[in-house]
């Protein structure tokens, strides 16, 4: 008998009726934190008590319309559908190793999945996904906007293959602006804190609109930019200040009232409404020239100028509401969502996205799918409106889970007029511009891992391609990096950096033996995925080291390929090795497999010189104080913020450290000692 757990704090809802069951195959997505108390409850549930409902028993039935599950499992479907119940819930699908293949959600549990078992209507992918199913399990809720929080928690903890995934998504920037300051700093924040610490404006869609407003507010009202510990510390004002960038709040050349005034007008700016501050300058302007004062009329002329300059940028602006819109572009071989942002009337850019397919969903189910991971698998603040291309699959559903995570309204709509109506034009355009530019370079790097294939002598074309550099300064910070590429293109979330320790200064075929070891233990213990072209920047002696590194660890079945730069060092005129260092690969300088080996070596090259300057940087700035007993983490924070910088500290008097929070007059003498010997 099939079993099957209900929590006593989430309880059967009425039946609806199975025409609003929403249509096989339709997925939602992962990433980020549960929206609503009562999701977290039930996620933990789901993990530590699901409902487990499994037969082995097969049986036949030609007259029946349902299919009896997987021979190859062992599933016996119709057993199983007999025990669930009809109630509201998730429902995770496993294969015969107990790895979740699909989470779903459901309004009528037995009536959703009852839909996976039958002998016609069901695509090659989904019928694909059935054919693996060793086990289902279930958890009933309270309500089907309960299942669907609960759905995008679950499918961002287990990333189930069935289920489209966005990929390395991370959490939208903003701007800043601290209220605990005299003359607060615009400021670039990843994360959106709840605490009432300042004012936040955004989000943008990328982090370089976010830099690009912060320079434009700079360059048009003079304000700060630097840390509040360094703009504590100045004595002079700042090359900032000698270019026009900024008033030097930090030596009182500038009231807190005149400074608040420029923020005030920076703000209003932030907020759309730049044709208000232009008015304000403007009349300011004729004021300043009515008491004579030209230079200040000068001043602010300049400011109404590059004003208005911004203001010709925007494309659409009108002067009020805050939307994310949503559009869908598909053709053959590949797909994009656009999420164009427009807050205060005006638009802060688009962000683009090409989530898998993997039950071949329709254009309508595909962007429900996507709204629901977007907004509620994401800790991410919610617009007023969510507009899109396409009528959405249980909108009234979605716009409620939104509207209880936002607790607020958020209206979802597809058929609107006016500037909205531009709106969702404009995200088309971009969605249907870059699916083509995508699809453009997709193909151009599927040829060049044909012309890979075809250079190396290979049966398959292959699929991933790794690349380990090193870098470092003369022995200095050594990183080795690893970048992946398959046939998309790069695959950052892959991608790693190794400190290497224990080696002498300098020694790359050290560093490499360390880096490749690392990487390839961890392959045999079941981390990571196997690529079918290993490829070593360096040349003969690389080689060597990677293929003793292989021998040593057992590794088959990956193709070696090394790479020695000519002696003029220039594009073009590398030699390949393969294999052992005695095969000499010859390619064109045309070569696509060439361009595509240059392609991977200097994204790994890029790698790893961005991780060793950071860790070069780092050890820098903190060497001289982590050493020091009796100076910890926190120690080490006061003491930099109190001056300012690592030179401040070395520069302070044996008094000054001892003002310091936490430092005695001992361990001011200890830190005095050890920077000064």
């Amino acid at each position: 008998m099939a079993k099957q757990h209900t929590d006593p704090t989430m309880t059967d809802t009425t039946s609806q009726s199975p025409e609003n069951e929403e249509p096989a195959g339709t997925t939602s997505q992962p990433d980020a934190q549960p929206a609503s108390s009562a999701s977290a409850q039930a996620d933990s549930r789901a993990r530590s008590d699901a409902a487990r409902v499994s037969s082995r028993l097969i049986t036949s039935d030609a007259s029946s319309d349902l299919l009896q599950g997987s021979e190859a499992t062992g599933f016996d479907a119709r057993h199983f559908l007999k025990h669930v119940s009809d109630a509201p819930g998730i429902y995770r699908m496993l294969d015969s190793a107990g790895d979740v293949l699909y989470v779903g959600k459901a309004k009528r549990l037995k009536a959703r999945l009852s839909s996976y078992f039958r002998n016609t209507g069901l695509n090659a992918k989904t019928q694909a996904l059935v054919g693996r199913i060793a086990d289902v399990q279930v958890t009933i809720t309270r309500s089907e906007t309960e299942a669907l929080l609960l759905e995008q928690t679950l499918i961002k903890e287990l990333r189930p293959p069935y289920n489209i995934l966005l990929r390395d998504d991370k959490s939208y920037p903003y701007v800043f602006i601290s209220q605990h300051h005299d003359y607060p700093a615009l400021e670039f924040k990843r994360v959106r804190h709840k605490r009432n610490d300042g004012r936040y404006f955004g989000p943008y869609p990328s982090s370089v609109a976010v830099r690009e407003s912060l320079t434009l507010m700079q360059k048009i009202f003079r304000l700060r930019n630097c840390e509040d510990s360094v703009f504590a510390h100045r004595e002079r004002p700042c090359l900032q200040y000698q270019i026009n960038r900024c008033t030097a709040p930090c030596v009182d050349y500038i009231s807190k009232q005149d400074y608040r005034r420029d923020m005030e007008h920076a703000v209003m700016c932030l907020n759309g409404q730049s044709d208000k501050v232009t008015d304000e300058l403007s009349q300011a302007m004729e004021d300043a020239a009515m008491r004579l004062e030209f230079e200040e009329a000068a001043r602010l002329r300049d400011q109404v100028a590059q004003l208005r300059r911004m203001q010709e940028k925007q494309y659409v602006d009108t002067g009020t509401g805050n939307a994310d819109i949503l559009a869908l572009a598909e053709r053959p071989g590949g797909l994009c969502i656009s999420v164009v942002s427009v807050r205060q009337g005006r638009m802060l850019g688009a962000r683009h996205f090409s989530p898998g397919n993997g039950l071949d969903l329709t254009s309508s189910e595909l962007l429900t799918s996507f709204v629901s991971q977007y907004y509620l698998g994401q800790d991410r603040e919610m617009p007023d409106e969510v507009l899109t291309s396409l009528a959405l699959d249980d909108a009234n559903l979605l716009e409620g889970a939104l509207s209880e995570k936002a607790e607020r309204r958020v209206r979802v709509a597809h058929q609107v007029r006016g500037h909205r109506a531009q709106w969702l034009t404009l995200a088309q355009t971009n969605a249907e511009q870059h699916l083509a530019t995508q699809l453009a370079s997709r193909q151009q790097l599927s040829n060049r891992f044909l012309s890979l294939r075809d250079a190396l002598g290979l049966d398959e074309v292959p699929k991933r391609l790794e690349c380990f550099d090193i870098s470092h300064s003369h022995g200095e910070a050594t990183v080795a990096s690893c970048v992946v590429f398959d046939h998309d293109g790069p695959i950052k979330s892959d991608y790693r950096r190794f400190n290497i320790e224990g080696v002498t200064a300098g020694d790359d075929y050290a560093a490499m033996q360390q880096a490749l070891t690392r990487r390839f233990k961890r392959l045999q213990e079941g981390e990571g995925k196997r690529p079918d072209i290993l490829l070593v920047d360096g040349g003969k002696g690389q080689l060597n080291m990677a293929r003793g590194v292989f021998e040593s660890l057992g590794v088959t079945d990956i193709i070696l390929l090394g790479v020695a730069k000519g002696t003029t060092r220039k594009a073009g005129l590398e030699t390949l090795f393969i294999e052992t260092v005695h095969d000499t690969l010859d390619l064109d300088s045309h070569s696509p497999a060439l361009h595509l080996i240059q392609h991977v070596r200097d994204e790994s090259h890029r790698f790893a010189i961005a991780g060793h300057r950071a860790k070069r940087d780092k050890a820098r700035r903190t060497s001289s104080l982590e050493g020091i007993a009796g100076v910890g983490p926190k120690r080490r924070r006061e003491l930099l913020k109190f001056f300012g910088g690592l030179q401040g500290v070395k520069q302070a008097s044996k008094p000054e450290l001892a003002r310091v929070p936490g430092i005695s007059e001992s361990l001011a003498e200890l830190i005095h000692q050890a920077l000064h010997g």
